[in-house]
């Protein structure tokens, strides 16, 4: 089947790829005589060569207006055949030896595009003068986050006196950080340029793109561009932080362009696991930046049409000056699969699953996933519960905004459940990565105070393992089996698609944009190191491929790619109301804790003669159990004892050199007898 996917695309792109335009004809949108391509790229209600001003819920800033086409070009010239004056005539040609012809003066027409800087004439080693490629005004990125990581992505793109945001996403803890609820990239280096940011583009609604943006609107102000789903969550994220009403969020959609500062923001269609996900194009004096954000080619989509490789093919005809790819599934050979072939498992699943209740734990932002659930409990005469917060919060925005179609009287509370056979319920959940405070995981645990789990019921985790998360993952399986359940996951039938591209696909928008310099993006190294092979294998220059490190400050000048300098870059982790409070040694501290555990040694001495007066006690936690090593306990308080008493004998009462004493030798004596070592805290009262 990949086979014959990878086939047919290829007959695709060869329809819809653009051919270049001549000197005497400007460059055609793509699609407009071929009906496929029509179908694939939507025609624009706007008579402005396809854009559209974006659409805003609150009142546009001063600062940032919607252009069309014109204006983008203004930023970002096209070649220079492209702006010659529509009454100039073409020049004879000759065959004969060929000369230079000096260029006659001509006076653009009014509104023409401004032609750049002459380039400068040299001679190649035949002697013909060749032009040397003019410098242009510098654009810089900045990537905060999303390299050498899964999550909190985050792009700077700085030129002049002005810079957006691409994506401000976060993280999920790794293990070693113990007690950390999330990580957010560093905002040290946006908050000590806010004087210059022009506004902040979210590319999808999933929380690595979108998560740490309230915490980033707590120090900086500025207008938030995205879809309209994208931002219908971002508004409930603003909700939760006391910042909904104070934060201007404006609604684009696929082919509108936006002005920030001196740059400019074409947004295109993309596929992926949520609806409304967008690429951009940066259209800056140094070239055009397309970034691709999180994507993948579904050539039958649940809902929508597929990703506009219409644009992206008209964008490299006009020439990219530099790509950043989603780098996910890079080392992945072949197409990702589409969305309706989950949809397929789901039938023949429910089929199975005739006299059980079905729960699926799914990603809650995969509303396409959450719709075909919808459907088929439909077809199947069930009615559909929805637990877990971030699910049930998903599906009532998206049903508001028309994204998820439910229809009337399919969805019940997941307290009247137990009104419904098994066979008539579909309980739909959070809890696909094993999240330990998740719906799932409570019922694996039998803690949900709403779902019982027992042997007639028919559990399907709908979403692989994200990486890191397989020990979780099992474990819950494992206690779903123990409870009776049957459990289907990805290993045993097709229940999970990937969102992002494969190698076939990732090569087929490097086919059609044909940057010049390209930056590997959104993944680990393993995923950067694979998608800069791919652009090797498609023809891109090697020395023009970098991967590149969070805080790099790469700049662009049209000519050349390199990197000038470093930012401010790294994990700040929220525990609870803390922000960038926690550091490394935070972590340290809890890990040591939670290995060897804790041993508090409390002492009270005279403040006069330097005598103990009370104590040594001796406070274990998490180290041994004191009622079966008495002994110990009783070795470690004459230990700390004889520490106190040879400082005083030595003259020594600064209580800082005492409290080293002690930890040092319980600390000897402790590890000579369990080979272990907790942290030790004297404490000393002075009476």
């Amino acid at each position: 089947m990949a086979n014959d996917q990878i086939g047919d695309l290829k007959d695709f792109t060869e329809k819809i790829a653009p051919k270049k335009a001549t000197p005497e004809a400007p460059v055609a949108r793509i699609g407009v005589q071929n009906d496929l391509t029509e179908h694939i790229a939507p025609k624009p209600k706007s008579n402005q060569r396809g854009y559209r001003r974006p659409r805003t819920t609150a009142k546009k800033p001063q600062t940032v207006e919607a252009v069309t086409h014109p204006a983008v070009d203004a930023v970002a010239p096209a070649p220079a055949a492209a702006a010659k004056p529509a009454a100039q005539k073409p020049k004879r040609q000759h065959s004969a030896p060929k000369k230079t012809q000096p260029q006659p003066n001509a006076t653009q027409a009014q509104g023409a595009v401004q032609q750049p800087a002459k380039a400068a004439d040299t001679k190649n080693k035949r002697g013909k003068r060749t032009a040397t490629p003019q410098k242009k005004t510098p654009v810089r990125i900045i990537p905060l986050g999303g390299l050498h990581e899964i999550g909190k992505n985050m792009t700077v793109i700085e030129c002049g006196n002005d810079m957006f945001i691409v994506d401000c996403g976060l993280a999920f803890p790794d293990e070693e950080m113990l007690g950390v609820d999330l990580v957010i990239p560093d905002f040290s280096y946006v908050e000590k340029n806010k004087e210059k940011l022009r506004g902040i583009v979210l590319t999808h609604g999933h929380e690595d793109h979108i998560g740490g943006l309230p915490f980033l609107l707590k120090s900086v102000n500025a207008p938030v561009y995205s879809s309209r789903l994208t931002l219908g969550l971002v508004e409930g994220k603003l909700k939760e932080h006391g910042l909904l009403g104070k934060v201007q969020l404006n609604v684009v959609q696929p082919r509108d362009t936006i002005k920030l500062g001196c740059m400019a923001v074409e947004f295109i269609h993309v596929n992926h696991s949520i609806p409304d996900a967008l690429a951009v194009a940066i259209h800056t004096p140094a070239g055009i930046i397309v970034m691709t954000g999180d994507f993948k080619i579904d050539s039958t989509p649940i809902e929508g049409d597929i990703i506009d490789l219409a644009r992206f093919g008209e964008l490299g005809n006009r020439g990219v000056l530099a790509l950043l790819m989603d780098s996910t599934n890079a080392a992945k050979p072949g197409m990702t699969m589409s969305e309706r072939k989950v949809g397929e498992s789901f039938s023949n699943l429910f089929q199975r699953a005739q006299d059980k209740r079905i729960i699926i734990a799914s990603f809650a932002s995969n509303i396409h996933r959450i719709q075909q659930i919808v459907d088929y409990a439909v077809k199947y005469k069930r009615k559909v519960a929805v637990s877990g917060r971030s699910m049930i919060n998903v599906v009532a925005k998206a049903t508001e905004l028309g994204y998820l179609k439910i229809p009337e009287g399919i969805l019940v509370e997941i307290e009247g459940i137990n009104r419904y056979r098994p066979d008539q319920l579909v309980i739909i959940t959070t809890g696909s990565q094993g999240e330990p405070m998740s719906a799932l995981t409570r019922m694996a645990m039998s803690d949900h105070r709403k779902v019982t789990v027992n042997p007639n019921d028919f559990i399907i985790i709908s979403a692989s393992p994200i990486p890191g998360n397989e020990k979780l993952v099992n474990r819950v399986i494992n206690e779903l089996l123990k409870l009776g359940a049957e459990v289907i996951y990805e290993k045993m039938y097709e229940v999970h698609v990937s969102g992002h591209a494969c190698q076939e696909e990732l090569k087929m928008i490097l086919g059609l944009v044909k940057p010049k310099f390209f930056i590997p993006a959104h993944g680990e190294y393993l995923h950067l190191k694979k998608n800069a092979d791919l652009a090797v294998a498609m023809g891109v220059d090697r020395k023009n491929i970098l991967i590149t490190e969070i805080g790099k400050v790469i700049e662009l000048d049209g000519v050349d790619m390199k990197v000038i300098g470093t930012v401010p870059a790294g994990r700040v982790m929220v525990d609870g109301l803390g922000v960038g409070d926690v550091g490394s040694i935070v972590l340290r501290d809890r890990k040591h804790l939670a290995e060897d555990g804790l041993i508090i040694v409390v002492t009270a001495i005279d403040g006069q003669t330097g005598e103990i007066v009370a104590g040594p006690d001796v406070v274990s936690r998490g180290f041994v159990y004191v009622r079966e090593a008495e002994d110990m306990m009783a070795q470690t308080r004459k230990i700390a004892k004889k520490a106190v008493e040879t400082c005083m004998a030595n003259n020594t009462h600064e209580w800082g050199n005492i409290k080293n004493k002690i930890k040092d030798d319980v600390g000897d004596y402790l590890w000579q007898v369990t080979k272990r070592t907790p942290m030790i805290l004297p404490v000393i009262q002075e009476i």
